[in-house]
């Protein structure tokens, strides 16, 4: 079988993956090589499958070719010209003559084929025969391939019809051991080798004719020769890292499972997982030959490896899912204690070849449910309604109720066999994600629980298991929506401190979406923030608020998603109670949810927090300074606000802290809206309005049920002005220049000074507008843009308190923001 030096056995499988161009069959080559010449104790057995699409092409010859259209068919010439680059590319100029004219030879043959009457005693299934000629050519090429790079030529090339032989049976596949074992031995002792490149996929049947292990079907070639030459170990050689604890298409933080026992696999394998076909262990566990799961294109990493052994680590291993199901349901009186209704049902299904997924029986015996694919639903309820007419015409069967659009979520581990908690960890991990279960399975070995969920939870139920058993950290998902000179300057910090704080607070914080008015960015990964500019401006996906928001929850459970609204838009906001009755999290700069419509106002409040979620909103007063957390905190711990009276703008703090009668007071807003500190239009500062909104929701926040339009507001826009082009409202806001100087000049012969205040007092009273102040009063003293307020209560009554600092501009707006990001990370974390 191989020589003295060399008496063990690896068996390598490629797939078709791996095998795709001459890139792969050269990184292939040098896999086998190196590990033929570092493990000198092991001969090699390495079995591959076509090259990657072949099979669907060869399958797509014999569904739709004739011999006469065979050699002008789009299929014929899309594999003539890829395996002609291969081998001219691989082989030196006579090998690859010589290959070649064996693949055209080979296309004579399939030619003869699809000449011969369908499924004649001769030809067998002319599918069965025709999809496993990508093999041949497959094998024959890296055999020949690596003969040239061996010093001497070592490697044979193994066809497997001439020694793996199927039964004759009803069940598909089944290997007729004793022959092939015969087969195999005969044939290695003629034709010895310490390297075999061997066809998977293909067999023979009983009686000689060739046939096929079905898709998928070179990992089980690959197990039944790793048993026939009692291997060492099996390894597969795909092009994923390994077996990952759930789909990575559709859960980002899978995670490569490094050990699974044969029983832990095959769950996986069965429920979905697409890495291993389930038939692949059968050959090998009476053996106790290993698998090891690698990736051809990262050969480094050591990838998953099955075996006998049990991993004691970790309870669940993997979590995966079966989609397209449906759910049956017999029930009915007739059914308690009747011995053989389970069998006549089965029988039933049996009959029409129906695989039943999930079984589902009451203790009272008075209802049978089972799960199968939705497919073969009607069939399977025609076969169970005549299986039971007698009983459903007598009234002992009821019902036959069938629920679609379902899928079946699984989570696997041999440590949970007598564990406890971990159902309920996981059904509670469904409830608290809203997710409803329609039948639920688990074997006595305890080594799989089962959910059936509608198919439109799939995603998220898979991601909120996942995080349940494997995540360390919690996740926060979020989306920011108004990505201006605020919004940019929010994702710059984040860009910046988001790694501090994750690690700080032991939290995984994911920008899944940034949106503009016009366009939007969608993530599933999160967003590389310092390239934020350039990602928005190369969108041409339009802004769509609710695919946005789905978008950016519907991963999680809506109690790990923070929606972040940076615009002034009233539409968006409207929408927060909305997002608060669902889950998510808000914090915003926006004033119109909270200064506007007062009902609206006081459902978000009793949303927030009571709901799982919470509003933020300290920036829409004074930017960063902490204005509403220390109004709740007076009033949550029992004191009584008496007045609250400040300067709550920015823009006009600076408007009136430069004007000293030497510059026109249009002179002054203009240069103030050209060094940005005004709004574009000026008169959106000089109404008074801004201000307003900020009093209503410090008011509102002390207790007060005040209304905007009720407030006293002192407008320094004339009105005749309002409406006028914005281009031209400062040319005639000149006009009224000595108004200002004239109130301006009464001020300071008093020894007072001009500033624009907000007051609330005692009574509910409100006046917005110009005051006078002493020279050395504390809003006569603010630095250029200071915010200052004054707030007096039973506590604070005769020193009231005060705070003061920065009440504008994009760095301490967006600080005030991440401050509220980190408040609620310290409250949901």
């Amino acid at each position: 079988m191989s020589s003295n030096k060399r008496k063990n056995w690896k068996i390598y499988k490629f797939g078709g993956s791996s095998l795709a161009d001459t890139a792969c069959f050269v990184r292939v080559s040098k896999i086998i090589l190196d590990s033929y010449y570092v493990n000198e104790s092991f001969n090699h057995g390495i079995v591959v499958s076509a090259m990657g699409g072949f099979t669907d092409l060869l399958i797509k010859i014999s569904e739709d070719c004739t011999s006469e259209s065979l050699f002008s068919s789009n299929e014929y010439k899309l594999i003539s010209e890829r395996i002609s680059v291969l081998s001219n590319d691989l082989l030196e100029e006579n090998e690859s003559k010589e290959y070649l004219d064996n693949v055209f030879s080979d296309f004579d043959e399939i030619k003869n084929i699809l000449e011969q009457p369908l499924n004649s005693a001769d030809c067998g299934e002319k599918g069965e025969i025709i999809a496993g000629f990508g093999e041949l050519w497959s094998a024959r090429l890296m055999n020949i391939y690596l003969n040239k790079l061996l010093a001497e030529k070592k490697s044979a090339f193994l066809d497997s019809r001439k020694v793996l032989f199927l039964e004759k049976s009803d069940i598909d596949h089944t290997v007729d051991w004793l022959k092939s074992k015969e087969s195999f031995s005969e044939l290695i002792s003629s034709s010895p080798s310490s390297i075999y490149v061997i066809t998977g996929f293909i067999a023979s049947k009983y009686n000689g004719i060739s046939t096929n292990l079905g898709r998928n079907g070179s990992d089980y070639s690959a197990a039944i020769f790793a048993s026939l030459f009692d291997a060492e170990e099996l390894v597969i050689w795909t092009d994923v890292d390994g077996v990952l604890s759930a789909d990575p298409n559709r859960v980002k933080s899978a995670r490569l499972i490094s050990n699974l026992s044969y029983n832990e696999a095959m769950e996986l394998a069965y429920f979905g997982a697409k890495v291993i076909h389930p038939k692949t262990f059968s050959p090998l566990i009476k053996q106790e030959i290993p698998i090891s799961i690698r990736n051809t294109f990262d050969p480094e990493k050591k990838g998953t490896k099955i075996s006998s052994n049990i991993d004691a680590n970790r309870e669940i291993k993997g979590i995966t899912v079966i989609e397209s199901m449906a759910l049956i349901n017999v029930e009915g009186t007739g059914m308690l204690g009747v011995p053989g209704t389970a069998d006549k049902l089965f029988a039933s299904l049996k009959e029409k070849n129906i695989s039943v997924s999930l079984i589902s029986q009451a203790s009272s015996e008075h209802s049978i449910c089972i799960a199968i694919p939705q497919s073969l639903t009607e069939i399977a309820y025609n076969q169970i309604n005549d299986a039971f007419s007698k009983e459903i015409k007598s009234g002992l069967i009821s019902n036959i109720d069938i629920k679609r659009d379902l899928s079946i979520l699984a989570v696997v581990g041999d440590n949970m066999v007598g564990q406890y908690g971990i159902a309920g960890k996981f059904f509670n991990t469904l409830g608290e994600a809203g997710i409803s279960v329609r039948a639920i399975a688990q074997g006595s070995s305890e080594r799989n629980i089962s959910a059936v969920i509608d198919s439109k939870d799939t995603n998220q139920a898979l991601n909120e298991t996942h995080k349940g058993f494997f995540m360390t950290k919690p996740t926060l998902n979020v989306g920011i929506i108004g990505i201006g000179v605020v919004g940019g300057e929010l994702l710059n910090q984040l860009n910046h401190n988001t790694e501090k704080i994750c690690n700080k607070f032991n939290i995984q914080l994911e920008i899944k979406g940034i949106a503009k008015s016009n366009a939007m960015i969608l993530t599933e990964d999160s967003l590389d923030c310092s390239d934020w500019k350039t990602l928005i401006e190369s969108s041409s996906v339009d802004f769509d608020i609710d695919k946005f928001v789905k978008h950016v929850s519907e991963d999680g459970a809506n109690q790990n998603t923070l929606i972040i609204d940076c615009t002034s838009n009233e539409d968006i906001s409207s929408k927060y109670s909305q997002w608060l009755e669902s889950g998510l999290h808000v914090i915003t700069p926006n004033k119109k949810a909270f200064s506007g419509n007062l009902d609206a106002y006081k459902k978000i409040k009793d949303l927030s927090n009571s709901s799982g979620s919470y509003c933020f909103y300290e920036t829409t007063v004074a930017a960063g300074l902490p204005v509403i957390s220390t109004v709740q905190s007076l009033i949550d711990t029992g004191d009584t606000i008496h007045s609250i009276e400040g300067i709550f703008s920015g823009t006009l703090a600076y408007l009136f802290n430069v004007y000293d009668g030497t510059k026109p007071f249009s002179q002054i807003v203009s240069e103030a809206k050209s060094s940005g500190y005004t709004e574009p239009d000026p008169r959106d500062d000089l109404t008074g309005m801004d201000v307003a909104r900020k009093l209503a929701i410090i008011g509102r926040e002390a207790g007060r049920a005040l209304k905007i339009d009720t407030f006293n507001i002192e407008n320094l826009v004339p009105e005749e002005l309002m409406n006028v082009d914005s281009d031209q409202f400062l040319d005639l806001f000149k006009n009224y220049d000595n108004d200002m100087q004239e109130r301006f000049l009464n001020a300071k012969k008093n020894s007072m000074v001009l500033r624009y205040t907000a007051k609330l007092n005692k009574d509910n009273e409100v006046f917005i507008g110009l005051s006078e102040y002493p020279e050395d009063h504390a809003f006569s003293n603010i630095q250029l843009t200071d915010n200052i307020i004054q707030i007096q209560s039973d506590r604070y009554s005769k020193n009231p308190m005060v705070i003061q600092g920065p009440g504008a501009g994009p760095e301490v707006t967006a600080a005030g923001i991440f401050a509220d990001i980190v408040t609620l990370i310290k409250l949901t974390n």
